[in-house]
């Protein structure tokens, strides 16, 4: 049966860009710890006092697991673990 709204077409669509992005966020994540820790060891490099270490390894310590879960996040998604999302709190 033809689903005349396309409503149909719209989530399978939308399922797709999801599937997609999700291998942005598993790329974001290991690219930014990258740049991260590049940007800390240079500034570490320019001014090598106790401060600029703490802040940046303080930095590394908090993003760290902000990265990791976006990469968690985007293996999710592209693996279509939300594709049926629910529509009420009794689907829960």
């Amino acid at each position: 049966m033809i689903d005349p709204s396309g409503t149909h077409a719209k989530i399978t669509v939308m399922n797709a860009i999801k599937k997609w992005l999700g291998l942005v966020w598993m790329a974001l994540g290991p690219i930014a710890i990258y740049y991260m820790i590049r940007t800390a060891a240079e500034e570490i490099a320019a001014k090598p006092v106790i401060d600029t270490k703490i802040q940046w390894a303080v930095f590394i310590i908090v993003f760290l697991p902000i990265a990791i879960g976006l990469v968690i996040f985007g293996w999710y998604a592209f693996k279509n673990e939300y594709s049926q999302l629910p529509e009420s709190s009794e689907d829960i």
